[in-house]
């Protein structure tokens, strides 16, 4: 029987997995598998959705301009540069779809974002993977990886799911000895995280170079997951070609009208960066006193190492703390088969996630 066939490729692609939202226990369940904000979206955000209520026949603004002026205003930026998506994973895509054709190569390092080798192979291009050291990406190893087929650079800064960053040099080094013509994205979902002095985000880079772009998305420290908010900020000849492609309509209004109260509510932001930096380093510190090796993270969420040795091992771990109604993100789809990854929660899961961790060690 006669059917559509997909293009060569896609069935190569392997799909994205999102971590499980379920303990399928009864009782209390902790989701910590989705590096979701445990003090929710702020309360203006919330009142500006349930504002949008009232016009909900009609059609967004179709450039996203309220949220792209908002986003102007608070980093000091162009909006003329900057363009919205439905969450930046859109954008992504955009940019494959945009820059990346059959044969082109696009590198990533080896625990990138599951939706690079997705939004690359999607257009016909050859994934590739530059290993990294100690979990980090390493310049030196991603510019080996450079071939004449090499037209994109992902490179996730912090990383996602190791929770590691490359300091703002590094990243100058290598838009420096890239090839001109490699688009160098720079995904930073995670920089409000980031306290280190050594950390920039991109903006700097995007303004002064134009072959780089830097992605940022609403659904981590503003809590706007379930809206699909993100936004680039980019040369303007890209903003340009990007447009092309993108859809009329694509972020909704109570979406932007949310993002933009999200933006402008600072102290809420800053209460979750607060938050997050206290239960980062005290799970850190506690978890490392069970034995187990934790990753350092300048993001919200720590990736936890398990031992092979049976009975101890990250599947072992991950039916304990299920069973507890404690929901962590397994790894394995990210090259990661011993390691689980754990969103920094609210005091009580974290401490739950602790006491588990430590029965389930053996601990008294």
């Amino acid at each position: 029987m006669s059917r559509p066939v997909p293009k060569p490729g896609i069935l190569d692609i392997a799909p994205y997995t999102p971590g499980k939202s379920g303990a399928g226990v009864s009782g209390r369940v902790f989701k910590l598998s989705a590096n979701e904000t445990p003090l929710g979206p702020s309360p203006k955000a919330i009142q500006a959705y349930k504002n949008a209520a009232d016009t909900l026949e009609d059609y967004p603004e179709g450039t996203s301009r309220v949220l792209r002026e908002a986003i102007g205003r608070a980093f000091g930026l162009d909006p003329d540069r900057i363009i919205c998506g439905a969450g930046s994973d859109e954008i992504l895509n955009f940019l494959a779809h945009t820059y990346l054709g059959v044969g082109d190569e696009a590198i990533h390092t080896t625990h990138g974002f599951l939706v690079y080798p997705i939004a690359t192979m999607a257009n016909g291009a050859i994934n590739v993977i530059a290993a990294e050291k100690n979990f980090t990406a390493d310049v030196d190893t991603i510019l080996k990886a450079v071939t004449p087929r090499t037209k994109l650079m992902w490179l996730a800064n912090p990383n996602n799911p190791t929770g590691t960053y490359i300091p703002f040099d590094e990243v100058k080094r290598l838009r420096a000895e890239l090839p001109p013509h490699v688009l160098l994205v720079l995904d930073a979902a995670y920089s409000e995280y980031v306290s280190k002095n050594d950390y920039e985000s991109g903006i700097e880079m995007v303004a002064t170079t134009d072959n780089t772009v830097m992605t940022r998305t609403f659904s981590k420290i503003h809590g706007l997951a379930s809206l699909r908010v993100g936004w680039m900020y980019g040369p303007a000849n890209i903003v340009d070609e990007v447009n092309r492609i993108r859809g009329p309509f694509n972020v909704s209004t109570p979406a932007m009208l949310a993002a933009v109260a999200a933006l402008e509510d600072s102290a809420h932001q800053d209460k979750s960066r607060t938050h997050t930096e206290k239960w980062r380093s005290w799970l850190t510190e506690e978890i490392g006193k069970l034995g187990l090796t934790v990753t350092p993270s300048v993001a919200n969420f720590v990736l936890i190492h398990f031992p092979t040795t049976a009975g101890k091992t990250a599947d072992d771990a991950d039916a304990f703390l299920t069973q507890r109604g404690l929901i962590l993100r397994a790894l394995k789809n990210y090259k990661l088969p011993h390691a689980l990854r754990m969103t920094v929660g609210t005091e009580e899961a974290n401490k739950l996630v602790v006491a588990a961790l430590a029965d389930f060690m053996g601990h008294k």
